[in-house]
């Protein structure tokens, strides 16, 4: 049966929000503050994310980092998924992939927004890189296939894992683009990727002057 547009609004709404709080559950803050007693926030860049944990702890305790911004980016996603098909009896096939779609960018940018500024701290995560590649792979494996290439060969080449992060978020909404050439889902994929850039802006300045630091298997000493 067709839904009113206030119940679609309602169904979005409620998306969002979930969303959103999943992506607040961020790997590097939860671990660092309240398993390592030292936030990572305080190290490094101050970025809450994988790279400067890796880089200020090193250890297990990463892939714990790992699993959980992976994790809460597949539930976000799942479950909008599972709420286009509950909720949203669209008929034809290519309308119904076409919301199915659409709500994953959907949940993916607010979980991405979670993710860079969680609520319950202070506002200040991460930079959604890998929250952001797992959005991709859940998106389409041809954008995985560009994101992700791109990012990791950039990286190896280089070193420089943000180079890599830039790539990751400039090219996601042009194969966004070419896969789903709708507006809506073109428009969601301009506000991901350019977030995931503005948060490489500092970055960006680093690379241009030739101060950023280039990543390394072995965590940096304390001094």
């Amino acid at each position: 049966m067709p839904y009113s547009i206030s119940e679609l609004l309602l169904a979005a709404a409620i998306l969002a929000v979930f969303s959103y709080f999943c992506g607040c559950f961020n790997g590097a803050v939860i671990v660092s503050k309240y398993i390592l007693r030292d936030d990572v926030r305080t190290h490094g860049s101050g970025n809450a994310g994988l790279t400067n944990f890796y880089r200020t702890f090193g250890g297990f305790l990463t892939l714990v980092v790992i699993l959980t911004d992976v994790l809460k980016a597949v539930l976000a996603l799942q479950i909008s998924v599972w709420l286009a098909g509950q909720f949203l009896a669209i008929g034809s096939l290519g309308a119904e992939m076409t919301v199915r779609v659409l709500s994953k960018y959907w949940a993916g940018l607010f979980c991405l927004l979670g993710h860079m500024f969680p609520c319950m701290f202070h506002f200040k995560g991460g930079k959604g890189i890998l929250s952001g590649g797992t959005i991709a792979i859940m998106i389409d494996w041809r954008i995985a296939l560009v994101v992700w290439g791109g990012f990791i060969l950039l990286a190896v080449l280089t070193k420089y894992v943000s180079l890599g992060s830039i790539w990751a978020g400039g090219s996601f909404p042009f194969i966004s683009w070419y896969c789903y050439p709708q507006w809506p889902v073109v428009v969601l994929a301009f506000i991901i990727g350019g977030l995931v850039v503005w948060q490489h802006r500092a970055n960006i300045k680093r690379l241009l002057s030739g101060t950023e630091n280039k990543f390394s298997l072995h965590k940096k000493k304390q001094e």
